[in-house]
């Protein structure tokens, strides 16, 4: 995506615009120019083709608060993509982040090499994790958001967790889409989510969407 890509989704889009970016100097100006709707903040790296870990906001707790108080000035939701790990959580809550997206490629990975067994111990243990996570995201009075390697075969366990608000996909329905088309792909990816939530347990919050 090019700088001029990012100025016509911002003159064009009727929805809630999310830039997702680094915390450097520059980006922070731009989306304090433009203001998009939310601005997250993930690591990014050069050769990356796309985000493959958390942020790691404990090492670097002075330069994301100043980025995210440069955000809530400009009217801008700040997010940060992190690890489900509460030590990030915390900090996450000490910077003045309103949303925390949870990495879920640990859970994707395992979802995948474990053939798909929702009920496998490693898959458990690993959406276990961002349970747990959520959790504690919610007791800050975060956000608690969800992405990475979601795909239409490990949705639902995830969509299912209490108190989730979003879930970032990109990949899985943009390649569905050249099959089925974008409408249908993004119609397909609903379903599932809400399905997912239609199984909540009475005595659980469901997500917002």
């Amino acid at each position: 995506i090019q700088d001029a890509d990012v100025e016509k989704l911002r003159t064009l889009t009727q929805i809630k615009l999310n830039l997702e970016m680094a915390a450097t100097d520059e980006m922070v100006e731009i989306a304090c120019r433009l203001r998009p709707e939310m601005a997250m903040l993930v690591p990014e790296g050069r050769h990356e083709v796309t985000t493959e870990g958390g942020l790691d906001i404990v090492a670097q707790e002075a330069k994301l608060k100043k980025a995210i108080a440069r955000f809530t000035e400009a009217g801008i939701i700040s997010s940060v993509f992190i690890d489900a790990e509460l030590d990030q959580i915390d900090a996450a809550a000490r910077i003045g982040a309103s949303v925390c997206e949870i990495h879920t490629g640990p859970y994707a990975h395992a979802f995948h090499h474990k053939g798909r067994d929702a009920e496998s111990p490693a898959v458990l243990a690993e959406l276990d994790k961002i349970r747990i996570a959520g959790e504690a995201i919610r007791s800050h009075g975060m956000r608690f958001n969800a992405g990475h390697a979601l795909n239409y075969f490990n949705v639902q366990p995830v969509a299912r967790l209490p108190g989730i608000r979003e879930l970032h996909i990109g990949h899985a329905i943009v390649s569905r889409a050249v099959f089925v088309g974008l409408r249908e792909a993004v119609r397909e990816m609903k379903r599932l989510m809400r399905e997912a939530q239609a199984y909540l347990p009475p005595n659980l919050p469901k997500p917002a969407r």
